[in-house]
């Protein structure tokens, strides 16, 4: 395997593992289909992946997560939830699509850079849905969740066709959600020392 081609692994890797911020099971379940129709290769330990039994639960699994979220509250109690969720999901989604590298190099790919970018997207989600909560008594929650959903799904499927390009979307949403929460509070520390 040349150097372009495990770049490119860790970077697909990487780029899945962003879209397990925006929601946990939605990009694993995409990884899953990609799999089992062949259009991703896995490394042999994860072929259990592309199997149908994970097709399956997997889908269940996106479905009530996804549903889940548009419930008033609840949504705020699966942001604690997903965190670690998260960070653990970013890191298998590495680990399974990075392949023919040393197994050491692997995890600490998989861990520092899959499950680090899952850990920011979803903590920059959860800082936006408390705002909006806070802010809105939870009416703009809604949009939030439609967000994080289109989130995943764009994300996902554009890290099996493009994946340097999916890393750098999610990059410039952990970005985004960073300045327009140092706005807001910027803006309230104002409004108080007035």
């Amino acid at each position: 395997m040349s150097a372009l081609d495990v770049a490119l692994s860790v970077v697909l890797g990487v780029g899945l593992a962003a879209a397990t911020g925006f929601r946990v099971f939605l990009p694993m379940l995409i990884a899953s289909t990609a799999a089992y129709t062949g259009h991703l290769s896995l490394d042999p330990g994860f072929a259990w992946l592309a199997t149908p039994a994970a097709l399956t639960m997997l889908g269940v699994a996106a479905v009530v997560e996804v549903l889940a979220y548009y419930v008033p509250g609840f949504d705020n109690l699966l942001d604690a939830l997903a965190t670690p969720a998260a960070f653990v999901a970013g890191t298998v989604l590495s680990a399974a699509v990075i392949t023919d590298m040393p197994p050491l190099v692997k995890w600490t790919a998989a861990v520092i850079a899959g499950g680090g970018i899952a850990g920011l997207t979803q903590a920059a989600t959860a800082m936006l849905r408390a705002n909006s909560t806070v802010f809105t008594a939870g009416l703009g929650n809604p949009v939030i969740a439609t967000a994080e959903l289109g989130g995943a799904l764009v994300v996902s499927l554009l890290a099996l066709v493009a994946p340097l390009a999916a890393l750098i979307m999610a990059l410039l949403f952990i970005w985004w959600a960073i300045s327009l929460l140092r706005q807001r509070i910027h803006r309230s520390t104002t409004k108080n020392t007035r």
